[in-house]
């Protein structure tokens, strides 16, 4: 039997290097992970956006605010446009209060659109009574957990409806549009921008382009089923994350996310 020849003498040299350069590898990728997260908070705060507070009342071409989900204010409700009163502080995820509004099964979704509250969302459908109504009040958040939310609520045929105090932000239209008729008061926030599609607060251009453009593609397809005018997205992709395009009351119209008063 031939005897298997000798290993070259600089195999562990070889191995060596070889496991470096995966950890080299391995290093780049986190600090490429890590960026990821960091980029957009360095980049406001070297640029911050110079746009009005939130808080600051909207005019017909000078609409765009500031915008942080975390620091959207609540807004005292009116007892008699909702049927209970929105909590002091917006949850840190989706709350869902099953309750009645003129006679029928009603719903209120509060707070940010984690991911998963779809899920959390569809359990909590399966243990109460089918709302009719549905009053929104969320800062946004997760947008393909929002697409799905509307998905099951346009399934269910509800009304959506937003009174004076309500919020309804950056994700949380696409659940607003799921309503079969859709109502917001002229004083409610109602607002687009910018989306990203990840688990990241948002990833360079050159890592996330495809998942973006599968997510507007999702949106698009979605808005289109729900009756919506898609030049809403014009000013929604105009306007950066950090900022919000508050949108007239008859720029919802026109853009058919309300549903005309005559009908």
């Amino acid at each position: 039997m031939t005897a298997p020849p000798d290993l070259p003498r600089d195999t562990p040299f070889q191995a060596k290097r070889i496991i470096q350069a995966v950890l080299i590898v391995q290093l780049g990728i986190a600090a490429i992970l890590f960026s990821a997260d960091l980029l957009p908070s360095l980049a406001t705060l070297v640029a911050p956006s110079d746009a009005p507070a939130l808080t600051q009342p909207a005019s017909p071409g000078d609409q765009t605010r500031r915008y942080s989900p975390r620091d959207v204010p609540t807004r005292a409700p009116n007892p008699d446009t909702r049927p209970i009163p929105a909590t002091t502080d917006m949850p840190n995820r989706l709350a869902f209060a099953f309750t009645t509004w003129e006679d029928a099964p009603a719903l209120i979704l509060t707070g940010t659109i984690e991911t998963g509250d779809a899920g959390r969302f569809a359990d909590a459908l399966a243990l109460n009574p089918a709302p009719q109504v549905v009053f929104l009040n969320s800062p946004g958040g997760s947008v393909m957990d929002a697409l799905a939310i509307g998905r099951t609520l346009r399934d269910l045929g509800v009304t959506t409806r937003l009174t004076q105090s309500d919020i309804c932000l950056s994700a949380c239209p696409y659940i607003f549009a799921a309503g079969t008729q859709r109502i917001a008061d002229d004083d409610a926030w109602l607002g687009v921008h910018q989306h990203f599609f990840d688990e990241n607060t948002v990833l360079p251009a050159f890592l996330a382009v495809e998942n973006i453009q599968r997510g507007q593609a999702e949106v698009v397809g979605y808005l289109d089923d729900m009756g919506v005018d898609l030049r809403i997205m014009q000013p929604a992709m105009a306007t950066p994350p950090d900022e919000i395009y508050l949108l007239t009351p008859q720029e919802r119209i026109d853009y058919h996310l309300t549903t005309p008063p005559d009908e």
